[in-house]
C-alpha cells in the first residue's frame, strides 16, 4: 500500500525538473497524477516515460489563469477528483534591476510566479473544500527568504508565495486541507545542465562543476539537492500523516537559507 493510494494530484510543470520529480514521486505512491506544460509534444514524450494508465498530460500556460484554471477542472473530469495541487511552475524571467524593469516584465514576473500560485489554490480549493480534504503546495525557493540584486521580481513573487501559503492554510486548516511552500535552494535538474553552460561563459568559469561549486559553497551539505528529495518532502506533505504540517514554508537547500 502507497501513501498517497486512491489520492488525485496535478502538478504544474511536471514534465521534466523538479515538478517531474514530484510526480514520480507521487506515482510510486500510489496517485494518480495529472502533469502540465506549455509543449503537447513534450508533455506526451515525458507521460510516456513516467508509464502506465495512472499519468496525464493536459496542455498549460502557467502565465494564463484560464489555463491554470481549466488544468484543475481537468484533473477532475480525467480522473475524477483533486486532493492534490502543486502549483510548482515559474522561474526567472528577468534579470533587470528594479529601476528598469517595465510594467509588462514586472507583470509577467507576477503571472509566472505568485498569480499562478493564486489562480491555482483558489480553484483546487472549489472542489477541497467540499470534500474536506486537500493538499496544496506552492513552489517558492531560498530566494522567498533572502534578497540579491537583480532578480527582483522572482524574489518578490518567491515572498508573496510564501505569504499566499500561511493565509490559505489558517483559512481552511479546518477543513481537512493544508497548504505550504516548498523553498528549494540549488537542486541538479536538466534545466542546469540545459541553461548552465551559458552563465558558465557569462562568468568566466571553467566548467559546470566550478558553477555548480559556487552554487552550493553557502549550504551544509557541499552538494546540490536532487529532486529526488524535493519529491520526498512533497510526498511527506501530501499524505494522510501529513495533516498536522500547514502554513509552513520548508527549505530543501542543503542547509542554505538562514531560517
Amino acid at each position: 500500500m502507497g501513501k498517497l493510494d486512491g489520492r488525485v494530484a496535478v502538478v504544474t510543470a511536471g514534465t521534466r525538473s523538479i515538478g517531474r520529480g514530484i510526480a514520480e514521486a507521487f506515482l510510486a505512491e500510489g496517485a494518480k497524477v495529472v502533469v502540465s506544460g506549455r509543449s503537447a509534444e513534450k508533455g506526451e514524450a515525458a507521460v510516456s516515460e513516467m508509464g502506465g494508465n495512472n499519468v496525464h498530460f493536459i496542455a498549460a500556460d502557467a502565465t494564463k489563469q484560464a489555463d491554470i484554471e481549466a488544468l484543475v477542472d481537468g484533473t477532475v473530469e480525467h480522473f475524477g477528483r483533486v486532493d492534490i495541487a502543486v502549483f510548482n511552475a515559474g522561474g526567472v524571467d528577468q534579470t533587470s534591476m528594479i529601476a528598469d524593469f517595465t510594467d509588462e516584465e514586472w507583470q509577467y514576473e507576477l503571472d509566472f510566479n505568485l498569480n499562478q500560485c493564486f489562480w491555482g489554490t483558489r480553484r483546487a480549493l472549489k472542489y477541497m473544500l467540499p470534500q474536506q480534504y486537500g493538499r496544496i503546495m506552492l513552489m517558492s525557493s531560498m530566494y522567498g527568504k533572502i534578497v540579491t540584486p537583480g532578480v527582483a521580481g522572482y524574489m518578490t513573487t518567491k515572498h508573496g508565495i510564501i505569504g499566499l501559503a500561511k493565509a490559505a492554510a489558517h483559512e481552511v486548516g479546518t477543513q481537512g486541507i493544508t497548504v505550504n511552500a516548498i523553498c528549494p535552494g540549488f537542486v541538479e535538474t536538466d534545466l542546469f545542465y540545459d541553461s548552465g553552460p551559458k552563465t558558465v561563459e557569462a562568468l568566466g568559469l571553467g566548467s559546470l562543476d566550478d558553477l555548480a561549486a559556487i552554487m552550493y559553497a553557502p549550504t551544509a551539505i557541499k552538494r546540490a539537492n536532487t529532486v529526488q528529495e524535493v519529491g520526498a518532502l512533497a510526498t511527506l506533505l501530501a499524505s494522510h500523516e501529513g495533516g498536522g504540517f500547514t502554513g509552513c514554508a520548508y527549505n530543501v537547500d542543503g542547509g542554505a537559507s538562514p531560517y
